[in-house]
């Protein structure tokens, strides 16, 4: 996984516990879901619309 071992793992999550508290963790993690989540709506709205809609040469000036 990135080339991190465990001890890095766990490293960062308490340094994340540290920063963050052990209350806001479950709405920072909630919020960066939401925005995975968004990010795939958006994609695939993109190739919708690309599959939909063939660009035309000439209109590309």
């Amino acid at each position: 996984m990135f080339g991190l071992g465990h001890w890095e793992i766990i490293l960062i999550l308490v340094i994340v516990l540290i920063l963050f508290g052990a209350g806001k963790i479950p709405k920072v993690a909630g919020d960066i879901a939401k925005g995975i989540k968004s990010f795939k709506e958006g994609l695939r709205e993109e190739k919708s619309i690309t599959k939909s809609k063939p660009v035309d040469k000439k209109d590309k000036k």
